[in-house]
C-alpha cells in the first residue's frame, strides 16, 4: 500500500472509531452493516438469516465482486458467546477495515479473487445484556427456559441488591463458607484448601435472591439457550443454556442451513472464546481413531500449526491461556461436522503483568485471573470496574452480615474499548494473510504427446497453488466437501482416462497427474473445478 493509501485509510478507519466511545449495541450494528452496503453496493450485500426470538436479525455481509457461489471463502463468525464483545467489534470491523482498502491493487485482487461471508452478531439477544439498565453476562437468547427442570420458566433471575444497575457478587459470613479473600489481594475471593490450613469464611453467590425458595440462587432467569452450546458436534444434553435438542434455535439453524450449502468456503474463522491460533492443536492419534473423532487429523493439524505462526507474527499479543474445551460450541462444529479449516480466537486476553517492585509489588502466590486484572487495570489506569464490598440486608440471610461487590461483568473478556480498534487492524491483516493460502488448483506442465495412428497422448498436473490442502482430512473423509471435478470436453474419442472424474485432496503445493490417449483430431477442453479452491480450463489443438 503507497503512502497515499495509508494515510486516507488512517484517516477514514480512525475517525470513524474515535466517534465510537463503547462497544456497539445491536442498533448501531445494523447502521454499520447497512453503512457498508450504502458505500459500497458493488461489493456488500447485507441480508438478515433470520430473526431471534428478541426480535433481532441474524446479519449476514456477503463481500466481493462477480458471482461470490463461484470463488473460494472464508466465513468470519462473531458474537457466538454473547459475553464476548469484541468478537462483534472483530467481525464488523474486519469488514470495514477491509472495504476501507478496496481501492488498492492488492485488496481488489483479493476480492475479485475470493469472498467473504461475514456474520457479525449470532447472540444479539444475549450481547443487548451489556446495554440493558441491568447489565450482567449473559450467553442466553430470549428463549424462556426450565433450567432447574421445576416446570416453571424463568423464575428464579438476579436481583441488583445495592442499586448500581450490574449484578456481580455476593460474600455472606457463614460457618459452612468454603471461601476466603485471597492473600494477593484481599478484595478477591478464592476457594479455601484444607491442605494449607485454610478455613473457609464466606458463602460465594451470584447477586440475587433464591426466589423460588429452592436453596439455589439465580439458576433460572432470563437468557435461554447460548448459540455456542447449540451445535450438534459434542452437544452437551440437559445442561442448562444448551436447548431442548442440538441446533434447536433460530440462530443456529440459520447459519448451519446457509453454511451447508456454501461449497466455497474453505475456512471458519470465528472470533469467540475457544483459540487454537496462539496454541494450535495437537495431533492425537488415539482421538482420530475412534468412531466419533475427538480430534484433529495430522494432515490438518500441520495446516493450524501454519496458520497459527502466521498469527503469532501479526498479532502481538503473547502469553495467552490454553483454551478450554466446552460442549456444543461452533468451532468445533465447524471443523468436525462442517468439515472446513477452523481458527479461532478471542482476539484479547489479560495481559501477563510483572510485579511493580516501586510498589513493593510482590509475584502472585497463586494463580488467579481476577487479581491478575486489578493488578493489570492499576498499571493502565483503569477505573470503575470493580465494585468494592459493601453491606446490604438480604432476605435469605437475615441474620448474617451479606456484602455485594465484586468485578464488574465483561471485563474479563472484553478489552476497554480504546484498544479495540488496534485489535481490529491486527485481526484484519491476519485475514489478509490467511485469504493468502487459499488452496487454488490449476493446470500445468501441460503436454501433448503424438502417436502412430491418429492418437495423442495428453498429460498435466494439476496443481494446488495454496499452503491448504484443497480439503481437510475431515472434510474427505465426510463425504460433504466437493472433490475437485475434471473434465475434458473433445470431438475426438477417449480411448484411456476418464473425460470426467473427481480427485480426492491435494495437500499444499502439492499435485496430482493426470494423463489421456485420445483418437482424433480437433480442440480438447479441460476445465478443472471446485467451488473452494477455483475454476481453471486449458484448451489444447490435437
Amino acid at each position: 500500500m503507497n503512502k497515499f493509501y495509508t494515510l486516507l485509510f488512517s484517516c477514514l478507519i480512525g475517525s470513524q472509531f474515535a466517534s465510537a466511545q463503547d462497544y456497539s449495541n445491536y442498533s448501531t450494528l445494523t447502521s454499520r452493516a447497512q453503512q457498508l452496503e450504502k458505500k459500497y453496493p458493488s461489493l456488500v450485500k447485507v441480508k438478515s438469516l433470520t430473526k431471534t426470538l428478541g426480535g433481532k436479525d441474524i446479519w449476514m455481509l456477503s463481500i466481493g465482486t462477480g458471482n461470490l457461489t463461484e470463488k473460494p471463502a472464508v466465513a468470519v463468525v462473531g458474537g457466538v458467546e454473547g459475553s464476548h464483545l469484541l468478537g462483534v467489534e472483530l467481525a464488523i470491523g474486519f469488514a470495514e477495515k477491509l472495504l476501507a482498502q478496496s481501492a488498492t491493487d492488492s485488496v481488489k485482487n483479493l476480492l475479485n479473487q475470493q469472498t467473504y461471508y461475514v456474520f457479525p452478531n449470532l447472540s444479539p439477544d444475549a450481547t443487548e445484556q451489556y446495554f440493558a439498565k441491568l447489565k450482567y453476562a449473559r450467553s442466553g437468547n430470549a428463549k424462556s427456559t426450565d433450567d432447574d427442570r421445576d416446570g416453571v420458566f424463568n423464575e428464579d433471575g438476579f436481583e441488583d441488591l445495592n442499586g448500581d444497575g450490574k449484578i456481580t457478587m455476593m460474600r455472606i459470613e457463614h460457618p459452612t463458607g468454603e471461601w476466603i479473600a485471597s492473600p494477593d489481594d484481599e478484595r478477591i475471593m478464592i476457594k479455601a484448601e484444607l491442605t494449607k490450613g485454610q478455613k473457609g469464611k464466606y458463602l460465594l453467590l451470584s447477586e440475587g435472591t433464591d426466589n423460588d425458595k429452592d436453596g439455589v440462587f439465580n439458576e433460572d432467569g432470563e437468557g435461554g439457550v447460548a448459540f455456542n452450546k447449540n451445535m450438534s458436534y459434542n452437544y452437551p444434553n440437559f445442561v442448562a443454556g444448551s436447548g431442548e435438542h442440538m441446533v434447536s434455535e433460530l440462530e443456529n439453524r440459520a447459519l448451519l442451513d446457509f453454511l451447508f450449502e456454501a461449497y466455497n468456503v474453505y475456512a471458519v474463522l470465528t472470533f469467540g472464546p475457544q483459540n487454537n491460533l496462539s496454541n494450535p492443536v495437537s495431533f492425537n492419534k488415539a482421538g482420530t481413531s475412534k468412531r466419533i473423532i475427538s480430534s484433529w487429523y495430522e494432515e490438518d493439524v500441520k495446516v493450524n500449526d501454519l496458520v497459527s505462526k502466521t498469527y503469532n507474527k501479526i498479532v502481538k499479543a503473547k502469553n495467552a491461556p490454553v483454551s478450554k474445551a466446552t460442549e456444543g460450541n461452533f468451532a468445533d462444529w465447524a471443523y468436525f461436522h462442517y468439515g472446513r479449516f477452523s481458527f479461532s480466537t478471542p482476539g484479547w486476553w489479560l495481559p501477563e503483568t510483572k510485579p511493580d517492585t516501586a510498589k513493593k509489588q510482590k509475584a502472585f502466590a497463586e494463580k488467579n485471573d481476577e487479581t491478575a486484572y486489578l493488578r493489570w487495570a492499576e498499571k493502565e489506569n483503569i477505573s470503575g470496574t470493580f465494585s468494592t464490598w459493601a453491606a446490604v440486608k438480604h432476605p435469605d440471610f437475615p441474620d448474617a452480615k451479606v456484602e455485594v461487590g465484586g468485578l464488574d461483568p465483561f471485563v474479563l473478556l472484553n478489552p476497554p474499548y480504546k484498544m479495540v480498534d488496534n485489535l481490529v487492524t491486527e485481526h484484519t491483516n491476519f485475514v489478509m494473510a490467511l485469504s493468502k493460502m487459499v488452496p487454488t488448483v490449476a493446470p500445468m506442465n501441460v503436454k501433448t504427446e503424438k502417436l502412430e495412428g491418429g492418437l495423442t497422448r495428453i498429460s498435466l498436473d494439476v496443481v494446488n497453488n495454496g499452503a491448504f490442502a484443497t480439503q481437510t482430512k475431515v472434510g474427505e473423509k465426510s463425504n460433504w466437501v466437493k472433490n475437485i471435478h475434471v473434465k475434458l470436453e473433445t470431438s475426438g474419442k477417449v480411448l484411456s482416462g476418464r473425460a470426467n472424474q473427481t480427485i480426492g485432496a491435494i495437500a499444499g503445493y502439492g499435485k496430482e497427474s493426470l494423463s489421456w490417449l485420445i483418437s482424433g483430431s480437433g480442440k480438447v477442453t479441460i476445465t478443472i473445478a471446485s467451488p473452494s479452491n477455483g475454476q481453471k480450463t486449458v484448451s489444447i489443438n490435437l
